[in-house]
C-alpha cells in the first residue's frame, strides 16, 4: 500500500511539474505579445453570436477605421464603444467587425479576438484576421508605437499558433473596393514581412 501511495505521489508531482513548466511556456509566449486591452476592459458588449475559424489563420488584413484618432485609453474606449454599437445595430453584425484594433496610444484593443470570424473583408472574414488602426491614414502614418504594436501582435499570433507561419499580409484595398487602410499606411505595410503583392 505504501509503495502504491509513493507511486501516486511521484505521479502527481510529475503532473504538477509539467503544469508549472507549461505555465512558464505560456507566460513566455504571452510576454512576447503587445499590451492589450480586452473587450470587457474598454466597455465592449458581449458578441451576439460567434463563428469560429480554422486555425492557424492564413491571412492578416490591415484596415483603418476612418474615425478620429485616439491617444489615450479613455479616447480609444469611447470610439470603440460607438463603433461596436454602430456595427451591431446599424450593420447587424454579431460584434465589432475587426479582430483587433490599434490606437495611436500604442495599445492593442481586442475586438472579436483570435480565432473568431470577423466582418471586415468580404471573402477573407473566415480565413483572415482583421487588424484596424484607429483613425484615418490616407495622408499620414500611425505613430511608431502603433506600427510596432501591430507587428508584435502579428508575431504573437504566429507564436501562439493563431496565425500560419507563412501567413500572407494584405491591405483591405487589395481585395475589396475600399480605400482602407489608407494610401500612406498601405505603402508602409508593403515593406513588412510576408506582404503579398498579388493575393
Amino acid at each position: 500500500m505504501s509503495q502504491l501511495l509513493s507511486l501516486l505521489i511521484v505521479g502527481l508531482l510529475a503532473v504538477a511539474a509539467t503544469g508549472v513548466a507549461g505555465g512558464r511556456k505560456d507566460q513566455k509566449k504571452a510576454g512576447d505579445c503587445p499590451q492589450m486591452k480586452l473587450k470587457r476592459q474598454w466597455g465592449g458588449k458581449p458578441a451576439r453570436g460567434l463563428d469560429y475559424q480554422v486555425r492557424p489563420v492564413p491571412f492578416v488584413i490591415i484596415h483603418h477605421t476612418v474615425t478620429g484618432e485616439c491617444n489615450s485609453f479613455v479616447q480609444c474606449a469611447e470610439i470603440l464603444q460607438g463603433m461596436q454599437t454602430y456595427h451591431q445595430t446599424e450593420l447587424n453584425y454579431y460584434d465589432i467587425g475587426y479582430n483587433f484594433l490599434i490606437g495611436s496610444d500604442g495599445l492593442v484593443y481586442e475586438g472579436k479576438g483570435w480565432g473568431v470570424t470577423g466582418a471586415h473583408t468580404y471573402g477573407y472574414n473566415g480565413n483572415g484576421t482583421g487588424i484596424a488602426f484607429i483613425g484615418n491614414f490616407v495622408d499620414k502614418l500611425p505613430p511608431t508605437a502603433a506600427l510596432k504594436a501591430c507587428k508584435q501582435l502579428i508575431e504573437c499570433g504566429v507564436k501562439l499558433g493563431e496565425l500560419s507561419e507563412d501567413y500572407g499580409l494584405i491591405g483591405a484595398s487589395q481585395v475589396i473596393s475600399t480605400q482602407s487602410p489608407g494610401l500612406t499606411l498601405y505603402n508602409e505595410i508593403q515593406e513588412w514581412p510576408q506582404w503579398l503583392s498579388n493575393p
